[in-house]
């Protein structure tokens, strides 16, 4: 198969199909703007040829002209949107060929095997999936007998470099780069940019910032609707050519995954194996361990790195996953880089910053952490904190009427045994209580968590728009897939009750902050993590049952009627 051209498989004749109808499409609508140009040519050229003459003639001509002249502006505003709007480009970090030479080679000497030409650059992603991106958009490279579009940016999941070995990463990486061949099949490059500046127009269309409307002053209004109707035309546009493009793209993936079969087949489906290892792990490192760093201001800056310990220990765990840690005596793909750990912090801060929204670079509130001081800097301090929370919220309830369970006379009995910040104080407040009492707690939890929520969002929407030019728009908007996962109130109410507990056994008993990298913070008893104390929790928060608590507390020698530091 020629390395300019789709090649003659099924997919490439189908993708070929698809892009044509979507330049018949393309082509149909320019014919649409031209029509009434070509009609009002026909009627003046027959004036001045001495046919078509007479009054209503001349009515037809200047109606003909007028409309013309309105459908050619219009045609042009939208092409002009359409030629100049920037679609949308993923958020990576860019990773120059001095940083990277060895993957710059393999990546070469795979698409030399391929027979495709070679990305044009390669960029990280801290997420378990690759492709390739064009970011060139109608900036096309002079060739010897034609203009073709540049190579397109090959950009790879940054987890997979920690933890793929070398073979595996190339493996994983043929058919992917083989897709390479279409961006240089002039139709298929020619319906993706027309789609994609469809796309691009569309977004812009849908809103302008409100600072450019300002700006704009009495003009706002004309171009608010000259940007509705481009919105109108793009969107009429991409419903015609939607089922095409998608084909289009079905067909580009199947002939490239039939031209990399010859390719490491056997070391693919390893790989494939390694991918669905590598998602669960590098979810459950995001939600359950960086997430918790991200909302108190701190970002692990090692989090590929930090997915080698959470894969090997799901490996362990996993009676599935049983001969895969034996992979780690062979290369790791991140040995292909000059400086893995300035591109871990890099892929790390980029995270954070698409999951969570974080700020683009470190500050006053938003510093890195390492590891080792993971325990100590996030794990005691989300403890404290939530400590802190819950006794604050049991403060405010204190100064309401209370919500007591009535002893067998009729009497209340008491819920907080103390004022301070104890164990006891919380355990009595919830012992016996009716379901309201404990709602009322987790109502208040939940809204002192919101107000703090929508603080450190306002803080972020504030240095965005700061940077943004007052605009709130562009790259700066994120996080585009935010992890936060919804919590009821009682679940909060679980979390900050196991919080207090876990302040207790560091104070009195001599217990430590731990982290599990499957689990996030995890509490240790003579080096021993705590697996029991999640079910004795549920028992007091939602039934009302301090025993089952009370007995574990006593067999580990924790003082609930002492003060805990809080901060």
């Amino acid at each position: 198969m020629s390395s300019t051209g789709v090649g003659e498989s099924i997919g490439a004749q189908a993708a070929h199909a698809r892009a044509l109808a979507v330049l018949r499409i393309r082509g149909r609508a320019v014919a649409a703007a031209v029509l009434p140009a070509a009609v009002a040519v026909v009627l003046f050229a027959g004036d001045a040829t001495g046919h078509m003459r007479g009054a209503g003639w001349d009515v037809a001509r200047t109606v003909v002209l007028v409309v013309a002249v309105v459908v050619a502006l219009l045609a042009g505003a939208v092409a002009a949107v359409i030629a100049r709007a920037r679609p949308a480009l993923s958020p990576t970090v860019e990773l120059a060929e001095r940083a990277a030479p060895d993957l710059y080679r393999l990546v070469r000497e795979l698409a030399e095997r391929l027979d495709v030409p070679a990305p044009s650059a390669l960029a990280l992603t801290p997420d378990c999936d690759s492709w390739l991106e064009d970011r060139t958009h109608r900036r096309l490279s002079p060739g010897p007998r034609a203009r073709v579009p540049e190579s397109p940016v090959l950009v790879i999941g940054s987890p997979f470099l920690w933890w793929m070995r070398v073979a595996e990463l190339r493996a994983l990486l043929a058919p992917v780069v083989a897709g390479t061949v279409s961006a240089a099949q002039p139709d298929i490059a020619a319906a993706r940019r027309f789609v994609r500046g469809l796309d691009a127009a569309l977004a812009v269309a849908a809103g302008p910032p409100p600072g450019l409307i300002r700006r704009l002053g009495p003009l706002a209004p004309l171009r608010g609707l000259a940007l509705g109707f481009v919105g109108r035309v793009a969107r009429l546009l991409l419903r015609g050519c939607r089922g095409h493009a998608v084909e289009m793209e079905r067909g580009v993936a199947a002939a490239a995954s039939e031209r990399a079969q010859a390719v490491d087949y056997g070391l693919r489906i390893v790989a494939q194996e390694q991918v669905g290892l590598a998602y669960a792990g590098w979810d459950r490192l995001l939600t359950r361990v960086a997430l918790p760093a991200w909302r108190m201001g701190r970002w692990p800056s090692r989090l590929d790195a930090g997915v080698v310990s959470a894969l090997t220990e799901l490996s362990r765990r996993d009676r599935l996953a049983e001969g895969f840690t034996s992979r780690l005596g062979e290369r790791p793909a991140c040995d292909l880089l000059e400086e893995p750990g300035a591109v871990d912090e890099a892929a790390s801060l980029l995270a954070a910053r698409l999951f969570h929204g974080g700020p683009a670079a470190p500050g006053p509130d938003w510093s890195p952490i390492d590891w080792r001081a993971y325990p100590d800097e996030v794990v005691d301090r989300k403890w404290r904190t939530e400590a802190a929370r819950l006794h604050r919220v049991l403060d405010d309830l204190a100064g309401a009427p209370p919500l007591r369970p009535e002893g067998p006379g009729g009497s209340d009995v008491p819920g907080d045994t103390s004022g301070g910040p104890t164990l006891d104080r919380v355990i009595g407040h919830l012992t016996g209580c009716r379901p309201e009492a404990a709602d009322a707690l987790a109502a208040g939890l939940s809204a002192d968590v919101a107000r703090a929520e929508a603080r450190a969002e306002a803080r972020t929407e504030q240095a965005a728009a700061a940077r943004s030019g007052g605009d709130g728009w562009g790259p700066e908007a994120l996080p585009l897939f935010p992890l936060q996962p919804p919590r009821t109130g009682r679940d909060l109410l679980a979390d900050h009750v196991t919080a207090m507990v876990c302040c207790a056994a560091v104070d009195t008993a001599g217990a430590t902050p731990g982290l599990d990298w499957l689990d996030g913070p995890v509490l240790l008893l003579h080096g021993e993590r705590c697996a029991d104390l999640g079910p004795r929790v549920l028992a007091l928060t939602e039934d009302g049952d301090p025993g089952p608590l009370r007995d574990w507390l006593t067999r580990v020698g924790i003082r609930t009627e002492k003060p805990v530091r809080l901060v």
